[in-house]
């Protein structure tokens, strides 16, 4: 594939796989190929979007399979394989039944696309990113998760709705695991620079300030089973589709943006040899750089809560993997 089109594979046609194939080509990232088990799933997904591009006025090659060679030579591998959640069921839930499906993908990708940068979206994210990196075996800067991405993205979005102000000019960001115990920083939420507390603070004084606040941060941690329990039958799939999109975009674009990544840690933040959510510049090379920043007290006690589950996760899955 030229430099010029990128290959890009996405793993399951589900929801989420359809909305990233479409993406992709109205963005012309790359030619794409869709991997599912099911027979005729991405082949029939990908000729449906494909019959759209006289409309849309793509260029892109639009492949389905149930073939791992298919994926060979691929620059982007975006992972969504894997059970949704059900109302009432927690990520954590998900763990045994998703790291046997993770398990396979992450063998497929390790013989046909290892020099692919890696971007996993399933569930339960913190230890699937983990799993897929351990059996690959690739360095860690090219297998990251994709969840602040998203997190932050809900984030900004109840902050703008609450001020009644765009989104566009909305900074948020939230760190640690993709869980109940994310943490959202408020001292940094700003809109154009002025500080969100500071004009929550106008609109209802100090105090009632506060609770909005805490109203919209309790939000975030649970604003995909917020999604789960309406639908009934599934879970997110457009927002963790664009979100998953800006972080390819930025590695096959060279444009080093700074997103909330789940990378791995080697003393950052004080975490050691644990996937978390920081701050992370995306490049060409893949995660090119952590940063690092100062926390308060308590959002330093946040994180160490945060960090905590993803440990008790990720011993759930090594406890799994080895029993």
């Amino acid at each position: 594939r030229s430099t010029l089109f990128p290959y890009t594979t996405l793993f399951r046609s589900g929801q989420i796989g359809g909305v990233l194939a479409q993406l992709c080509a109205l963005r012309e990232l790359g030619d794409v190929v869709m991997f599912d088990i099911v027979e005729g799933m991405p082949q029939g997904k990908m000729l449906d979007i494909a019959e759209a591009s006289p409309v849309d006025g793509f260029d892109v090659c639009l492949q389905g399979t149930q073939d791992y060679k298919d994926i060979a030579g691929s620059d982007v591998v975006i992972v969504t394989a894997g059970l949704p959640r059900k109302p009432g069921m927690s990520r954590d839930d998900l763990i045994a039944t998703n790291s046997k499906i993770m398990t396979s993908v992450a063998e497929g990708i390790k013989q046909y696309a290892s020099n692919a940068f890696v971007i996993i979206i399933s569930n339960p994210l913190d230890a699937m990113v983990t799993l897929c990196q351990k059996i690959t075996g690739m360095p860690a800067n090219r297998v990251v998760g994709q969840a602040g991405v998203l997190d932050s993205a809900r984030f900004k979005a109840f902050i703008a709705w609450e001020l009644g102000v765009s989104v566009k000019d909305v900074s948020a960001m939230t760190l640690g695991g993709h869980g109940d115990d994310m943490v959202p920083l408020v001292r940094y939420a700003a809109v154009n620079g002025i500080p969100v507390m500071e004009l929550l603070e106008q609109k209802y004084g100090a105090e009632k300030a506060k609770e909005v606040m805490e109203a919209m941060v309790n939000r975030t941690r649970l604003a995909g089973g917020e999604v789960v329990a309406l639908l009934k039958t599934g879970s997110a799939f457009y927002s963790p589709a664009s979100s998953a999109i800006a972080m390819a975009e930025s590695v096959l674009k060279d444009q080093k943006r700074v997103l909330p990544t789940c990378c791995l840690l080697n003393g950052e933040f004080g975490v050691n040899g644990y996937y978390v959510g920081v701050p992370a510049v995306l490049g060409a090379s893949g995660v090119e750089k952590i940063l690092q920043f100062k926390l308060d007290a308590t959002e330093q006690a946040m994180m160490d809560k945060s960090v905590a589950a993803v440990k008790g996760l990720v011993d759930s899955l090594d406890s799994i993997l080895k029993g």
